[in-house]
């Protein structure tokens, strides 16, 4: 195998150029791996073999008639598929706009034509419904080639649709690479719309470039690790770092099947490097407690020993913590503890980079007290997206880390956060205001997160401007760490906390079922009974059960009402973006009955 260094974003100019050189080095290294369901095992695809696909893709492209500056979209899983169909428009010149497999119809058809999409790839049957329910309102569409195999009985007739089979039968083309420059326009990625419709954020090859190869120095990556990709690669996080920092330094990428089978996977792929968000470690970290409650006493305590012994560990090699005879015991806890657990996730990660959201302080110190690598960072897609993040030896999990190599950052007006570099995003798609509202004249990215910086530089987050709630009496709480640390209890699924102008805090709370059924058996109530839910009794132990999450909180900090339901908020009903962020606008119309109830007091 050729040994290939790590591409800088003036070798490859442009992500096409990137994706060149990494052929052009390494033509015979595996790139990526992929489950094949019809011979169920892992395939392997070279970058030679990639390079060829890529070809292809381009000149069936050509024949639609696509130009450079022209929008296609995808709207596929992770995949082989997503990076040839990436790959061959940027090598034409053209901007990919990535879409989100679970999407609302409507935000797709509102993307499709804000952008003006010419060509979309969809995964298959289900994006092809979706988009069959919003036709009329989706125009200048010319082309939707599906992955998988859609038949007539699966919808109505539509010549706009063919197969990626039949739309690649009999092409075949070389690697093209079009006259892009650094600065051009590469992609246009819509933000959530947590308040409103997504926005479409501009970013360039060069935004992109910068800010792979400035996160690709943060932490020692080489050829011989491996990666696990599971969040969407519409996500701007799993795009910079999984796909393209990824094919800068070389990293293997293997596509997992799907969350329900990402233990399976890890399993398999043993990665050394995954990127994630907080979600995914909050749920091991509770089935971890779920499975200590039936372990013995003594099983319980060196679990505890185990995570306390490893954290200072951790703090002794970070150079915050002196030597102690309890580090001597080291070796017996990891292999009667640690070792046990990390083997569910693959037993060799070397990297563990979260983002996307804040991890629980508590979390982050059990999984580094148990021994994983875990980076907690910051981003946001307005800055390709990556800031700050924590580096192997300068790690402290509070915080979001430090700046990211010719990216800097500083607090502003009313502590907000604002970041300048060459990863800061061109401006919105179709939308000046938005663009001055968001970088000022001087190149400032205003985050809308407070945030403090300490002497070593390490930045904090410690609130978001427009998601402070006021009470009546004028104190202020910032309802994101609250939520964090209720939904930490694996009782709680779901949580927004209500109050804004009103004396008191309420809850709107969605219950993890299975923990349902044992704590209202606790509590000699009907798990079944709809009833249940709004009982008084059932209100107070909840409230109690909360209160004990939020302790540390300041005393008028308290939750006094609270709203229970079994049915999860989802993208499907509009109450989460694809990225799962909460639709707070969305949600509290959809509970505004029972949100006056609790106020008025005489809740039906």
């Amino acid at each position: 195998m050729t040994t290939g260094a790590t591409i800088s974003p003036e070798q490859a100019v442009t992500l096409a150029g990137l994706f060149r050189e990494r052929v052009h080095q390494t033509p015979d290294a595996i790139a990526y791996r992929q489950y094949d369901i019809g011979r169920c095992e892992w395939t392997r695809t070279t970058w030679r073999e990639m390079a060829n696909e890529v070809g292809d893709w381009q000149a069936a492209m050509l024949r639609e008639g696509l130009k450079p500056g022209d929008r296609v979209g995808i709207m596929l899983r992770n995949s082989r598929e997503w990076i040839a169909f990436d790959q061959a428009a940027l090598g034409l010149g053209l901007v990919t706009v990535p879409l989100y497999t679970e999407d609302r119809p409507e935000n797709a058809a509102y993307i499709i034509n804000d952008a003006n999409i010419r060509l979309l790839l969809v995964e298959g049957k289900r994006q092809w419904q979706q988009l069959q329910t919003v036709k009329d309102e989706i125009q200048g569409l010319e082309r939707i080639i599906s992955v998988n195999t859609i038949e007539e009985e699966d919808g109505p007739a539509d010549g706009r649709l063919e197969s990626l089979s039949a739309w690649l039968f009999g092409v075949r083309g070389d690697l093209q690479a079009g006259e892009s420059d650094a600065d051009d326009l590469a992609t246009i990625v819509y933000t959530s719309g947590t308040t409103g419709r997504p926005k479409g954020v501009m970013l360039s090859h060069h935004n992109i470039l910068s800010n792979a190869y400035a996160s690709s120095r943060c932490a020692p990556m080489s050829m011989e690790d491996v990666m696990l990709s599971f969040l969407p690669l519409s996500h701007t996080l799993e795009r910079t770092a999984g796909y393209y920092m990824a094919m800068m330094v070389g990293i293997q990428v293997a596509y997992a099947r799907s969350i329900p089978q990402l233990g399976e996977d890890l399993q398999a792929i043993r990665p050394t490097i995954l990127v994630s968000v907080p979600r995914i470690y909050e749920r091991v970290y509770g089935r971890i407690l779920d499975g200590l409650k039936k372990k013995s006493p003594l099983a319980q305590r060196l679990f505890r020993r185990a995570v306390a012994v490893g954290w200072r560990r951790f703090q002794h090699h970070q150079g915050r913590a002196g030597w102690h005879p309890s580090l001597l015991t080291w070796p017996l806890l990891e292999k009667a503890v640690a070792h046990k657990i990390l083997s569910r996730l693959g037993g060799r990660m070397r990297l563990a980079i979260c983002g996307g959201a804040a991890m629980p302080p508590e979390v982050a110190k059990v999984f580094i007290g148990l021994g994983l690598p875990l980076f907690q960072g910051y981003g946001m897609t307005e800055c390709s997206p990556v800031a700050s993040v924590n580096h192997p030896d300068d790690n402290i999990p509070e915080s979001i880390g430090l700046a990211l190599e010719g990216v800097e950052v500083k607090v502003g007006e009313r502590d907000e956060l604002l970041v300048r570099g060459p990863n800061v995003m061109l401006g919105y798609w179709n939308n000046e205001q938005a663009t001055k509202e968001a970088v000022d004249a001087d190149g400032w990215l205003h985050t809308g997160d407070q945030a403090r910086i300490d002497e070593g530089g390490h930045i904090y987050i410690i609130g978001r401007l427009k998601e402070i709630i006021v009470l009546a009496n004028g104190e202020k709480v910032p309802p994101a760490d609250m939520e964090m640390a209720i939904t930490m209890d694996p009782l709680f699924e779901q949580v927004m906390i209500i109050g804004e102008g009103k004396p008191y805090l309420s809850a709107l709370v969605v219950l993890d079922e299975d923990h349902w059924k044992e704590f209202a058996a606790g509590l000699d109530v009907d798990s079944h009974g709809a009833a249940s839910l709004s009982d008084k009794y059932v209100e107070k132990a909840v409230l109690h059960r909360i209160a004990q999450a939020i302790d540390d909180f300041p005393g008028y900090a308290q939750v006094r009402r609270v709203t229970l339901s079994l049915t999860p908020w989802s993208i499907e009903d509009g109450l989460l973006t694809p990225t799962m962020k909460m639709k707070r606008a969305r949600i509290e119309n959809k509970y505004h009955e029972a949100i006056e109830c609790m106020y008025e007091g005489h809740c039906a």
